[in-house]
């Protein structure tokens, strides 16, 4: 065995689980419990850079959520979420929870509410990696690979891929190593893992997502989204409070700069914030279903209320006019990201409350209703492929399988997001704008656009900002549909 195996283990002081039915004060012995174990290996580490490898091995670990019902009682059945299955022990372990309060004190507070019995608060058995622990600390300074003498995982723990896995959300892990039942679809080093993910992808910090978040795939969006959020910053009565841009930038006032960042994160994200979270977050993907399903697989631990495809698409039928929009109410899915995940023959469902929110905002923006709406918006399946130059294969096969679907639109992320939606319980729709027609000769070229076109793409981000303030309006309740949920699922949204 290696000596360093029997290294004597050194960790924070210990202290017992405590019981709670106050959700404010179990997030805030949360908040002291996570503190004081990222605060044990902060400085331990630090004191390892400087003065050289520990003569113990140091640990910490996660503070967990636990809760143990013994009724059998039915909750409001309208609930998708906030309540158990059955009687049983069920538990999770936190991450981060001074950045997940709100959601935590609402998850909490559902539990006691509906099921009259206490949450317990205490260490789990899951080290915190030191990875995680030291990430934005501006206290730690991380030395490059190599300038220490010794490995970092001989003396600290480190991320495990083997345990941060999608298990409890695909379905395939119904209990935890202790026998208890998952409270939460992400575990906490899942959620670490994506929290510096996503600061690396997008060039902003992951406190400044709001719960309302577009995705495109067209850079025009974003300078009218910050064009947009300049216009609301000089309102004070919008509620939104500042614009953030890469690099955490952070106005407050809509005359403010924006510096220009040399070097453009993989997927930009752009933030306009109100105090409570409730405000909208645009995110560049690019192009092409692993970007789709990046982006997602990350923002999806943040639980966002619902995220919305705003970008460009063939037109596939002769009948659409470049500009005209497609609301999806199907998906063919041929981006083959998620096959592992999410077989393909699983059906992605329209969810009521975003198509409503989406065709409600479509009609507002152009001033059309009823009849007349038809004009410029068509519903119907929209196809998603990996393959960006499709057109230029064997037509029989592509279109073939078009034509049988019944598509009337073909992108490269939609269906991505819309099944990882699904997959994550957040709540997904699709709106796009038809920038050519391949299979009419209408090919993406310069000089094309037409007057109609133009306005077209100039409403479309107003139509996606617009859905959002509808869902904001609507209670979360109606927003998370059961439609989500599985047979075995979490109790946390």
């Amino acid at each position: 065995m290696h000596d360093d195996m029997a290294l004597p283990v050194r960790t924070p002081p210990h202290a017992g689980p405590e019981v709670f039915t106050d959700p404010v004060a179990a997030v805030a012995r949360l908040e002291a419990l996570y503190a004081t174990a990222t605060e044990f290996l902060s400085r331990h580490f630090s004191a390892a850079v400087t003065e050289g490898k520990p003569e113990a091995r140091v640990r910490a670990f996660y503070p967990e959520i636990r809760l143990t019902t013994t009724s059998h009682v039915k909750t409001d059945s309208r609930l998708s979420f906030g309540h158990v299955s059955g009687p049983g022990t069920y538990a999770t372990t936190i991450t981060r929870p001074d950045l997940f309060r709100n959601y935590l004190h609402q998850q909490i507070g559902l539990l006691v509410q509906n099921h009259q019995v206490p949450v317990v608060i205490g260490a789990s058995d899951t080290p915190i990696p030191v990875h995680f622990a030291v990430a934005g600390n501006p206290a730690v300074t991380v030395p490059q690979e190599g300038v220490l003498d010794f490995s970092l995982r001989d003396v600290f723990d480190v991320p495990d891929l083997a345990t941060t896995n999608d298990d409890i959300v695909n379905g395939t892990r119904l209990k935890n190593a202790d026998g208890s039942v998952p409270l939460a679809p992400f575990t906490a080093q899942r959620v670490d893992y994506s929290l510096a993910r996503l600061s690396h992808y997008t060039a902003t910090e992951a406190r400044h997502f709001q719960n309302h978040v577009l995705f495109t795939n067209y850079q025009f969006y974003v300078d009218e989204f910050e064009a947009y959020a300049r216009e609301m910053l000089a309102q004070p009565e919008s509620g939104y409070t500042s614009f953030v841009a890469p690099g955490n930038q952070e106005i407050l006032s809509a005359e403010a700069p924006i510096g220009l960042l040399t070097k453009l994160p993989q997927m930009p994200a752009y933030h306009l914030k109100r105090a409570d979270g409730q405000g909208i977050t645009l995110v560049n993907i690019g192009v092409g279903p692993s970007n789709a399903k990046t982006a997602t697989d990350h923002i999806a631990v943040l639980r966002p209320h619902a995220w919305l495809m705003v970008g460009h698409c063939a037109g596939l039928r002769n009948s659409q006019s470049l500009g005209d929009f497609v609301l999806a109410h199907a998906y063919l899915r041929e981006d083959h990201v998620l096959d592992d995940d999410l077989p393909i023959w699983v059906p992605i469902p329209a969810l009521a409350e975003i198509q409503i929110a989406l065709q409600t905002a479509v009609a507002e923006v152009t001033q059309l209703e009823g009849y007349e709406l038809k004009r410029v918006m068509r519903t119907g399946t929209v196809a998603t492929i990996d393959n960006r130059n499709w057109e230029l294969r064997d037509q029989s096969g592509p279109v073939k399988r078009l034509s049988q679907s019944r598509a009337i639109a073909l992108d490269m992320e939609s269906a991505t997001i819309a099944a990882n939606g699904f997959r994550f319980r957040v709540p997904y729709g699709t709106l796009l704008c038809v920038s050519d027609k391949p299979l009419h000769g209408e090919l993406k070229l310069p000089g094309m656009a037409t007057d109609f076109y133009r306005t077209q793409v100039a409403s479309h981000l107003k139509i996606g900002i617009r859905a959002m303030e509808l869902l904001r309006a609507t209670p979360l309740e109606r927003i998370h549909s059961r439609k989500l949920r599985s047979f075995e699922e979490t109790a946390f949204l």
